[in-house]
Protein backbone atom coordinates (compact mmCIF):
# COMPACT_ATOMS: atom_id res chain seq x y z
CA UNK A 1 0.00 0.00 0.00
CA UNK A 2 2.79 2.14 0.98
CA UNK A 3 4.66 1.70 -2.44
CA UNK A 4 1.03 2.39 -4.17
CA UNK A 5 0.95 5.81 -2.12
CA UNK A 6 4.71 6.79 -2.58
CA UNK A 7 3.73 5.93 -6.52
CA UNK A 8 0.39 8.35 -6.55
CA UNK A 9 2.40 11.44 -4.54
CA UNK A 10 5.12 11.29 -7.23
CA UNK A 11 7.75 10.72 -4.40
CA UNK A 12 11.00 9.93 -5.56
CA UNK A 13 12.65 12.04 -3.72
CA UNK A 14 15.36 11.65 -1.60
CA UNK A 15 14.14 11.17 2.14
CA UNK A 16 17.21 8.96 3.52
CA UNK A 17 20.68 9.33 2.80
CA UNK A 18 23.25 6.98 3.35
CA UNK A 19 26.08 8.09 4.98
CA UNK A 20 28.41 9.94 2.56
CA UNK A 21 25.71 10.67 0.42
CA UNK A 22 24.10 14.07 -0.33
CA UNK A 23 21.15 14.86 2.29
CA UNK A 24 19.80 17.39 -0.14
CA UNK A 25 16.56 16.58 -0.86
CA UNK A 26 14.86 16.71 -4.23
CA UNK A 27 11.89 17.58 -4.93
CA UNK A 28 10.18 16.13 -8.22
CA UNK A 29 6.07 16.22 -7.47
CA UNK A 30 4.40 19.24 -6.53
CA UNK A 31 2.35 17.50 -4.01
CA UNK A 32 4.95 16.08 -2.14
CA UNK A 33 6.30 19.76 -2.27
CA UNK A 34 3.37 21.09 -0.92
CA UNK A 35 3.13 18.38 1.73
CA UNK A 36 6.81 18.76 2.89
CA UNK A 37 6.15 22.43 2.96
CA UNK A 38 2.85 22.80 4.87
CA UNK A 39 5.00 20.50 7.65
CA UNK A 40 7.41 22.35 7.69
CA UNK A 41 5.50 25.27 9.00
CA UNK A 42 5.09 23.48 12.21
CA UNK A 43 8.83 23.54 12.81
CA UNK A 44 11.31 26.11 13.79
CA UNK A 45 13.92 24.44 11.55
CA UNK A 46 15.84 26.36 9.31
CA UNK A 47 14.67 25.37 5.30
CA UNK A 48 17.17 26.35 2.20
CA UNK A 49 15.27 25.76 -0.81
CA UNK A 50 17.73 25.92 -4.04
CA UNK A 51 15.64 27.06 -7.20
CA UNK A 52 17.85 25.96 -10.43
CA UNK A 53 17.56 24.33 -13.70
CA UNK A 54 19.64 21.76 -15.21
CA UNK A 55 20.93 24.29 -18.08
CA UNK A 56 22.03 26.66 -15.09
CA UNK A 57 25.72 26.42 -15.30
CA UNK A 58 26.26 28.57 -12.13
CA UNK A 59 24.01 26.21 -10.83
CA UNK A 60 26.05 23.18 -11.53
CA UNK A 61 29.06 24.97 -10.13
CA UNK A 62 26.62 25.90 -6.62
CA UNK A 63 26.11 22.51 -6.59
CA UNK A 64 28.93 20.89 -4.61
CA UNK A 65 29.13 23.63 -2.12
CA UNK A 66 25.39 23.21 -1.11
CA UNK A 67 25.67 19.25 -1.02
CA UNK A 68 28.78 20.34 1.49
CA UNK A 69 27.24 22.95 3.13
CA UNK A 70 23.97 20.00 4.30
CA UNK A 71 26.86 17.65 5.54
CA UNK A 72 28.02 20.37 7.48
CA UNK A 73 24.67 21.79 8.69
CA UNK A 74 22.99 18.78 9.89
CA UNK A 75 20.15 20.72 11.52
CA UNK A 76 19.18 22.54 8.13
CA UNK A 77 16.79 20.73 5.38
CA UNK A 78 18.41 21.41 2.45
CA UNK A 79 15.43 20.86 -0.57
CA UNK A 80 16.46 21.34 -4.49
CA UNK A 81 13.54 22.15 -6.89
CA UNK A 82 14.38 22.16 -11.00
CA UNK A 83 12.29 25.51 -12.00
CA UNK A 84 11.60 23.87 -15.04
CA UNK A 85 10.30 20.94 -13.72
CA UNK A 86 7.93 22.72 -10.73
CA UNK A 87 6.91 25.79 -12.46
CA UNK A 88 4.59 26.12 -10.18
CA UNK A 89 6.14 26.37 -6.73
CA UNK A 90 9.02 28.82 -8.43
CA UNK A 91 6.30 31.09 -9.33
CA UNK A 92 4.64 30.74 -6.07
CA UNK A 93 8.35 32.05 -4.79
CA UNK A 94 8.35 34.74 -7.30
CA UNK A 95 11.49 32.92 -8.69
CA UNK A 96 13.14 35.07 -11.70
CA UNK A 97 16.47 34.15 -11.99
CA UNK A 98 19.23 30.99 -10.44
CA UNK A 99 20.27 29.77 -8.91
CA UNK A 100 17.97 31.43 -6.12
CA UNK A 101 18.01 30.24 -2.68
CA UNK A 102 15.27 31.26 -0.21
CA UNK A 103 15.79 30.64 3.31
CA UNK A 104 12.39 29.73 5.20
CA UNK A 105 11.34 29.03 8.57
CA UNK A 106 8.38 28.05 9.70
CA UNK A 107 6.84 28.59 5.84
CA UNK A 108 8.08 32.34 6.28
CA UNK A 109 11.19 33.69 4.05
CA UNK A 110 13.42 35.22 5.98
CA UNK A 111 16.10 35.19 3.41
CA UNK A 112 17.09 35.08 0.03
CA UNK A 113 20.09 34.66 -2.20
CA UNK A 114 19.90 35.18 -6.06
CA UNK A 115 22.98 33.87 -7.83
CA UNK A 116 26.28 32.02 -7.08
CA UNK A 117 26.98 33.66 -3.93
CA UNK A 118 28.53 30.90 -1.58
CA UNK A 119 29.74 33.48 1.36
CA UNK A 120 26.61 35.50 1.66
CA UNK A 121 24.49 32.00 1.50
CA UNK A 122 26.75 30.60 4.21
CA UNK A 123 26.41 33.83 6.64
CA UNK A 124 22.64 34.09 6.16
CA UNK A 125 22.45 30.50 7.36
CA UNK A 126 24.79 30.70 9.77
CA UNK A 127 23.08 34.22 11.03
CA UNK A 128 19.51 31.83 10.96
CA UNK A 129 20.66 28.76 11.59
CA UNK A 130 20.33 28.40 15.38
CA UNK A 131 16.97 28.70 17.16
CA UNK A 132 16.72 30.91 20.11
CA UNK A 133 17.71 29.96 23.37
CA UNK A 134 16.48 31.70 26.23
CA UNK A 135 18.05 32.31 29.76
CA UNK A 136 16.79 30.19 32.40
Amino acid sequence: MGSVLSAFWGESEQQTPNEGESRVIEFHSSNRWQLHFNQSKQSPKLMVVDFSASWCGPCKMLEPFIKSLSAKYQEIDFIKIDVDELQDVAQQFGVQAMPTLVLLKQGKEIERVIGAKKDELEKKILKHRATPKFAA
